[in-house]
């Protein structure tokens, strides 16, 4: 029996609240990132049946951030709707990195763009570890290739595009 493809590019959406915005009723430039975060975590109980929490509870094994890159382009305001799209562009044996996109509710002006490199670690031996062939073959059928290598040139490609609509 063939199994079905897994989706390569995750979507949701989630309402900006007050707590997170700053006196100018903007998304705080810390927050986004969280919201990112957040909603990849989501996205991946959903589409992929991947819980990193019940992971780490059980095995003591998950992922830390180790690094974040991030452009803002357009503020995300109070009570605003948001779409978040997120996709795993490339991996490693032992590390992730993730794109996410925050747009307006319907796609139409991107507010945020950000990687997110993840280590894969053992919370218990605190070092990082090699990803199981069961995770390596997730990501080789859940990744989505981009032809930009860094993350300024990702920037350019999704500015110039963006404005062509």
């Amino acid at each position: 029996m063939e199994r079905e493809s897994p989706d390569k590019e995750l979507e949701s959406k989630t309402r900006i609240r007050f707590p997170d915005c700053d006196p100018f009723n903007h998304l705080n430039n810390s927050r986004y990132i969280d919201y990112m975060i957040n909603a990849r975590e989501d996205q991946l109980i959903k589409h992929y049946n991947l819980d990193i929490y019940k992971m780490a509870r059980e095995t003591g094994v998950s992922w830390v951030v180790s690094q974040t890159q991030i452009a803002y382009l357009s503020s995300a305001e109070l009570m605003e709707i948001v779409t978040i799209q997120t996709k795993l562009v490339s991996y490693s044996d032992k590390n992730l990195l993730v794109e996410a996109i925050m747009w307006d509710e319907n796609k139409t002006q991107m507010k945020a763009l950000m990687w997110i490199k993840f280590a894969h670690f053992s919370l218990r031996t605190r070092k990082s570890l090699q990803h199981s062939e069961e995770l390596m073959q997730l990501f080789s059928d859940v990744k989505y290739p981009l032809k930009e290598v860094n993350f300024e040139d990702r920037v350019t490609t999704l500015k110039t595009e963006y404005l062509k609509k």
